[in-house]
């Protein structure tokens, strides 16, 4: 496997960790690849496709991908660099961060959410109903620094290797009607039995619940019919809930499972911790994977 990229977001949910386990996972030889709530853009950035659909509906996000795809790292850097001075930005300057956030909010500069990223609390994106970033100040922790800008780097570099797009629709508008056989749909919704904050629909985005859920489930039936492979990352359990909708799906359609776990590179079924506050996370595929898995157990929900 080539090196992997990590993406210069820390957005929640990202997948970075656990790619090592997921990318093995997915088909050869795809030629367009979706990646439909990308993120952080940390599984998409890293397929090796004839293209890649990066899509968000944190239309913010997407501007400032597009940005970093229309400039060179000369300009982002620069720019970058310029607003650190020009607010004299660093782990204890909370007024400088504060004029930088006003500053975003009425301009909405997409590079000026980087920066504020960067120096916000856990480089955490969040924005208010208003659609405000508001993410706190990141004291004595948050800045730009060298890991940050390598990763950014890391990042462009390949971006600027690759045939890609970024779209901003919610996942129940984008397009699928040009996808083939040979194309590949990627999934990494929010989790409903999880208590992420972004599930809430309070953010000025669209929230989620069991609609949403059966909205995507529905729509991966429909890729499903189309001879389109596709995979999702979700949870069957979590602190004592289990996604009893998820887990009927998968067994009315003879959808593959693969489990995933956090805590080391290859697992199995056998050997994940059953206790009830367990969290069960997993990759869910309409094709068998086992073809191109050597360490990871493949199975069908009993």
């Amino acid at each position: 496997m080539n090196k992997i990229i990590s993406s210069p977001m820390n957005y929640i949910g990202g997948k970075y960790k656990l790619l090592p386990q997921i990318l093995p996972l997915f088909p050869k030889n795809i030629k367009t690849f979706v990646d439909l709530f990308c993120g952080g853009c940390n599984v998409g950035i890293n397929v090796a496709a004839k293209k890649t659909i990066f899509n968000d509906n944190l239309i913010y996000l997407i501007e400032l991908y597009r940005k970093f795809d229309s400039l060179n790292k000369k300009e982002i850097l620069s720019h970058i660099y310029n607003r650190i001075n020009q607010f004299n930005l660093s782990i204890s300057n909370k007024d400088g961060y504060l004029e930088l956030r006003k500053l975003y909010n009425s301009e909405k500069n997409p590079l000026d959410l980087f920066v504020l990223v960067a120096y916000s609390f856990n480089h955490q994106i969040r924005f208010n109903n208003s659609h405000e970033f508001n993410n706190p100040f990141g004291k004595d922790r948050s800045c730009f620094n060298e890991h940050m800008k390598n990763n950014l780097l890391d990042f462009l570099n390949t971006l600027n290797k690759n045939s890609v797009d970024f779209t901003s629709f919610n996942f129940d508008e984008f397009d699928f009607s040009g996808l083939s056989s040979n194309d590949f749909v990627y999934c990494d919704p929010p989790y409903l039995i999880t208590t992420g904050t972004y599930n809430d629909g309070k953010r000025g985005f669209t929230g989620w619940n069991e609609i949403e859920e059966r909205k995507l489930l529905k729509i991966l039936d429909s890729l499903n019919e189309k001879k389109v492979s596709f995979a999702l990352s979700n949870v069957l359990d979590h602190k004592g809930k289990e996604n009893l909708i998820l887990k009927n799906w998968i067994k009315e359609n003879n959808y593959f499972i693969s489990y995933i776990s956090k805590n080391y590179a290859n697992s199995n079924y056998h050997t994940i911790d059953r206790n009830k506050n367990s969290t069960v996370e997993v990759l869910i595929t309409n094709y068998n994977p086992q073809s191109v898995v050597q360490e990871n157990f493949v199975l069908k929900l009993a």
